[in-house]
């Protein structure tokens, strides 16, 4: 990449604000019926009122909202000229038989109305599932925040707090860089804890740009970030029903990434980063978490088969139990990483906890076990196994395990 072009991500963020050309709203409609005045209704749309490119990815499980085939379908009619995003948490609309497209299609299409924008919207529900959408108060929702439209900071935050639900905090980025005297900005929010592996998990994520793009290139460049991003990490194994992630463009610039290459690296590598932070921020807020952990496999056959072993050992109980316990028992690893079934051979192996090795040509490194120790008592670390087959690699996030998480999920 031209040395001119650099990348950065912006520290401290505003999320969605640090993105010009957009406007946001957040209001309280009790969802949830428990009167707390909880945000938990959003819009996203263009600050113009314009039509807006768009991309998104959404979950790979068989069983999917209303809400998740409402966007697909917008996706494929309409892919560059979307009206935005209308959000609700509290209630996923899933399984919710009859009630659940038609109440998903009332939601865009007063979101279109109230608005004055009259294009489709992308429609998100994250929360319970199987109830059904307390459609009313949602529609009257619709129509307030409507109404309270606006590029304000504080607007973009309470977004950013709308679409949470068991989360602790809001998740927010930016990336930009200058190219021929403009600002390209890439910005985002995500809410997960839960519910979070394989490819995306009870999530949703919301990233805005102000570049001018085809649905072609926001897709390609929103598909390969989220394999690298949102589809390496893990908290509990359980793919959700909801899982989106979109990427809207404003145009607000006129600078077109497919003009250029370098322009086009840029722009990709500025979308990579704000999911890789975003999907950093969703595991180490992992429900009743306490440590974040990176399994990184390298000497691998191929890619698969490292990714294969990375979701074995990460989706180990008895791991992730070793980990909340601060134990260095590598033992687990090794069996998690064998029963992936890659071939792998016991005596090629070594592990390592971060620098320190555990594990060389399959046999222990005893003298360094008050080293692990202290290692895995860190609430971040990294393992790395090498299986010495070939040059395939796979890079996965991962958690501890907790009574905590058991206590929090069981009456969920």
């Amino acid at each position: 990449m031209d040395a001119q072009i650099t990348v950065q991500l912006k520290e401290p963020t505003k999320g969605l604000a640090d993105c010009p050309g957009f406007s946001y709203s957040a209001v309280a409609t009790d969802i949830r019926d428990n009167q707390s005045g909880q945000l938990d209704l959003a819009l996203i749309t263009s600050q113009t009122g314009k039509a807006l490119s768009a991309a998104a990815v959404f979950t790979q499980n068989d069983v999917t909202a209303a809400p998740v085939d409402l966007s697909r379908m917008v996706l494929e009619s309409s892919p560059e000229k979307v009206g935005g995003i209308v959000v609700n948490s509290g209630n996923a609309n899933a399984c919710t038989g009859a009630y659940g497209m038609p109440d998903a299609k009332e939601m865009s299409s007063c979101a279109q109305v109230s608005s004055g924008i009259g294009l489709p919207f992308f429609v998100c529900s994250t929360g319970r599932i199987g109830r059904r959408l307390p459609i009313n108060k949602i529609i009257e929702g619709i129509a307030s925040a409507a109404k309270s439209l606006d590029a304000s900071s504080e607007n973009a935050k309470a977004t950013a707090q709308a679409i949470l639900t068991s989360d602790t905090r809001e998740k927010e980025a930016s990336a930009s860089f200058n190219y021929e005297g403009q600002t390209i900005t890439v910005a985002g929010i995500a809410k997960g804890a839960g519910m979070i592996e394989p490819n995306m998990a009870t999530m949703l994520a919301f990233l805005t740009t102000n570049v001018s793009a085809s649905h072609a290139c926001l897709q390609t460049a929103l598909k390969t970030a989220c394999d690298q991003s949102f589809n390496c990490l893990s908290i509990d194994g359980d793919m959700s029903t909801n899982d989106t992630v979109i990427l809207l463009a404003n145009g607000e610039t006129s600078l077109n990434p497919e003009s250029n290459s370098e322009l086009l690296k840029a722009f990709q590598l500025a979308v990579l980063k704000v999911c890789e932070t975003l999907a950093y921020k969703i595991v180490s807020d992992g429900e009743k978490i306490t440590k974040v952990v990176t399994i990184e496999i390298i000497g691998s056959q191929s890619d698969a088969d490292a990714e294969k072993v990375a979701r074995a050992i990460g989706n180990s109980l008895l791991v992730k139990t070793a980990f909340y316990g601060s134990d260095p028992n590598w033992g687990r690893i090794v069996d998690a990483a064998g029963y992936a079934q890659v071939g792998l051979l016991i005596d090629r192996l070594d592990l390592h906890y971060d620098s320190t090795p555990a594990l060389i040509a399959g046999k222990s490194i005893e003298d360094n076990l008050s080293a692990w120790k202290s290692i895995v008592e860190k609430d971040q670390f990294k393992i790395t196994l090498n299986l010495n087959q070939g040059n395939g690699t796979f890079k996965l996030l991962t958690t501890d395990l907790s009574e905590a998480y058991v206590d929090f999920n069981k009456s969920e």
